[in-house]
């Protein structure tokens, strides 16, 4: 891993490193357009042939209904289904926590107003696939969506090698009540969610994080559908001091690399000597690793950056604005204050981020390549939107009056002034 010291870089140089831009992003945006386009033209029968195209499977059917998903579950391991309901349990816990109903408020006397809570009718839900089966994903997404109360919850995931699901996959969705998983995975999954096609419905708001050709489709229908946010490849930054222990933040770095090539694991560190230790230590624990080509190739992709201090530290981090961040310090509380750009924080040298990734609670569904300078993670709010209420009485009407009628009449819209005026002279 490269190392970079903070102190001797211009400003033109720091944003370079921050950005997570990739050499081939043009002919990414141009492929995944020419997919988008095509699924909206031929339907089922683009997403047939991408299937034979990119996972080399011929489909007879999109979808595994809820009887063959619930065979499919019955092979899971014990060991996976207890995991898997004990994660169940903590991320439903945090979630439904979220659930609060807010305060009628009186802004003058006889004017109330209020906001209450609607689900999403209609979402879906993009469950990645690809090298690796994430059934956490399925949880991260699901719950909130099912405590939000949305009706209808469309699933799409890539087909494995036998043309089905994974156990896990089927499992979480028993879980969740889910009614049928479609077999659809890429650009190719997230154009049907939009557009429709003769098999899936058309979904209001797509969730669900993703390679490139996936993070891309969603900005590109963007113009047609919600979506919870541009998530990308994922990203982690471990801001390190000398209370650091250098084989759990290898371990951490490690742990983030090998989700895929175009992952990035960010070292920020307060000494040379501290990143020396760590360096070394995911040399030693890369070996170990089954998926050690991938993570070597996100490695490669990553490096390290030397700080005078945990508050010089924030500060770049803060530029960079990681998906995950690592604070691995003992002093990690007076930090806190200091963030501002973050998705989810892993606290001190006990809390890895593999904890949020599966089972603390928190959701796992992040804002990457910088967006957590705008985006939250996926919460129940992810899953609702806020309807706005108001309420005049007599008394009301005649306090707020006046003020409706000068301001409708400054801005020259009579009829606006008018709707006020009618009522006034009605009740006198």
């Amino acid at each position: 891993m490269k190392i970079y010291n903070f102190k001797d870089l211009t400003q033109q140089e720091l944003k370079k490193l921050c950005s997570r831009s990739i050499s081939d992003d043009n002919l990414v945006k141009s492929r995944t357009e020419e997919i988008i386009n095509n699924v909206k033209s031929n339907g089922d029968n683009a997403l047939l042939s991408y299937a034979q195209q990119f996972d080399n499977i011929e489909l007879s059917s999109l979808f595994i209904d809820k009887n063959e998903l619930a065979k499919i579950a019955k092979q899971i391991p014990s060991s996976v289904k207890s995991a898997i309901d004990t994660a169940y349990q903590n991320i439903h816990t945090f979630h439904a926590s979220q659930l609060k109903q807010e305060d009628k408020v009186e802004t003058m006397p006889g004017v109330t107003c209020w906001r209450e809570a609607r689900a999403i009718e209609r979402v879906g839900l993009y469950i990645p696939g690809g090298t690796a089966v994430l059934p956490s994903t399925f949880l991260m997404l699901g719950i909130p969506a099912k405590i939000a109360g949305c009706k209808e919850i469309v699933v799409c995931s890539p087909p494995q090698q036998d043309g089905k699901v994974n156990c896990y996959i089927a499992y979480v969705a028993t879980l969740l009540n889910i009614e049928k998983v479609y077999l659809v995975g890429g650009a190719q999954a997230v154009a049907a969610m939009a557009y429709g096609t003769e098999s899936i419905p058309q979904v209001y708001k797509i969730f669900g994080p993703g390679n490139r050709y996936v993070t891309e489709a969603k900005k590109q229908v963007q113009n047609s559908v919600a979506i919870d946010m541009p998530a990308g490849p994922s990203e982690v930054l471990v801001l390190a001091d000398d209370t650091a222990i250098p084989s759990y933040v290898a371990a951490d770095l490690l742990a983030q690399a090998e989700h895929g090539t175009d992952s990035q694991s960010i070292l920020t560190v307060t000494s040379n000597d501290t990143a020396n230790k760590i360096i070394q230590e995911v040399e030693t624990q890369l070996l170990a690793l089954p998926r050690k080509d991938i993570a070597t190739a996100a490695i490669a992709n990553s490096y390290v950056m030397l700080v005078d201090d945990l508050s010089q530290g924030m500060e770049f981090s803060n530029l960079y604005a990681p998906e995950h961040l690592i604070l691995a310090t003992e002093k990690h509380e007076v930090l806190i204050p200091l963030i501002s750009n973050a998705g989810s924080v892993f606290l001190g040298n006990l809390t890895p981020e593999s904890a949020g990734d599966y089972a603390s609670g928190t959701n796992h569904t992040l804002p990457t390549s910088a967006f957590a300078k705008a985006y939250s993670g996926v919460s129940i709010d992810t899953f609702i939107k806020k309807i706005t209420f108001q309420h005049l009485s007599v008394n009301g009407l005649k306090n707020i009056s006046n003020t409706v009628e000068i301001l409708a009449e400054a801005e020259g819209l009579q009829a606006h002034k008018n709707a006020v005026s009618i009522r006034l002279k009605e009740l006198s």
